[in-house]
Parts: structure tokens; sequence; C-alpha cells
């Protein structure tokens, strides 16, 4: 991935905080359809969408839509499509590179596959990623469990950066990022792109003051 790191922000769920967006050089929001307090239902995501659509990020662009799913079946992500129309669909479960390919395929999205890091080899590392060649359009290493608030050991970046890169596809870095943390992050590791939820709320909302202060830890500005 060229240019400066993607941000994500995920676990949107009010327009006037999209709308907040404007300006900042946000890459994608993110819209959670799994289980969690940040959940939406598709006619939510429509609204959110179209709000995004509104503003200018990054270059003066709308932010691309991510759906955040956990094993959904196919009828699932037609049903939500029907009514959201995502740019991309983030899968976070146990989904095969057949399904993969076959949301990517059959859906025309985008797809990102994320994996909980663990105590990964190199070689494992390589080994967990390297089927999913051509099925996903990215890659995101995140705290096992997913919505902890916790770091992962980022030591294993390296190797997923690695692995990332010998399918041709960015590493997003997920999991207990915040303002305080994201520098280091991107100083020793240099993902291609960075995802953060609670690590920007205040009280359990998105807190438009700490995505600002995010932003500018990544950008270096």
């Amino acid at each position: 991935m060229n240019g400066p790191a993607a941000i994500k922000i995920c676990g949107l769920k009010d327009a006037a905080t999209v709308r907040g967006l404007d300006g900042m050089p946000v890459t994608h929001i993110g819209l959670v359809f799994a289980p969690s307090k940040r959940r939406v239902d598709a006619e939510t995501a429509a609204e959110l969408i179209a709000a995004a659509r509104m503003i200018g990020a990054r270059g003066g662009l709308p932010p691309k839509t991510v759906g955040v799913f956990v094993d959904p079946s196919m009828d699932e992500l037609r049903a939500v499509l029907r009514h959201a129309p995502l740019d991309i669909v983030q899968l976070h479960g146990g989904e095969t590179p057949a399904f993969c390919r076959a949301v990517k395929e059959e859906l025309a999205v985008g797809v990102w596959k994320a994996f909980a890091a663990g105590d990964e080899t190199e070689r494992s590392a390589a080994t967990r990623l390297q089927p999913y060649e051509g099925t996903v359009d990215a890659l995101l290493a995140d705290t096992a469990g997913g919505g902890t608030g916790r770091p992962f050991d980022w030591r294993l970046l390296r190797l997923y950066h690695k692995a990332a890169k010998a399918i041709g596809v960015p590493l997003f870095a997920a999991g207990g990022l915040h303002p305080d943390n994201v520098g280091e992050l991107m100083r020793d590791y240099a993902p291609d792109g960075v995802d953060v939820s609670s690590g920007v709320e205040t009280d359990g909302r998105k807190d438009l003051a700490k995505i600002r202060q995010f932003v500018e830890r990544v950008t270096g500005r």
C-alpha cells in the first residue's frame, strides 16, 4: 500500500458523528452488524452511509463504508446490502477463502478478513494468510475476541505484514488502539492502516475530539 496509512473509525451509530468527520483524513468508517453494543440495523446503516457520502474526508473524497460481520450467511449479507449499500464487508469469524471469494464475486463488494493475533511464527502466519490470496482486498490483525479494547503483541505485526505483502494486500492493525499509543505503533511497525473503535470514545460514545487527536497521531500532523 502506497501513501499515508488508511484510517478506519469503527462502531459508528449516528449520522451526526459521521458528519463530524467532514474534513478529517479518515478513509473508512465501520458499521457493526455483529452482536455488539455498537450494533446497527440495516436501516440505520443506510442513513449513516448516506451521511458518509455527503462529507469530504481524505483528499476531499467520502470515506468508504465497511460492514463488520462474524460468520454471516450469504442470505444475511444480501439482506443487509439490499438496504445498506456498503463498499466493503469485513469478516471476523471462521470464514473460509471460498466464502470470501463468493462474497466478493457474487455481491460485488470489497472483502476484508480479520485474524486474531496470537503466538504465530513466520511460517504459521504465512500458512494462515496464504489461502486467502485472491479472495480478499485487505487483512486485519486484531486482538483475540475482538472489541476487547486491549492491544495484542505488536511484534507479531512484522509477521503479518510480511505475509500480507506476499499475497498482495494491505494490513490493518486493530485492537486496543487510542490516541496515546497509535503514534508508537506507526513509528515502530508502520501498518498499512489502523482500525479504532473504543479508543476514541468517552462514556461509550464516539468523541470527535479524540478522533481528531487519533487522526493527527496517525498522520503526524
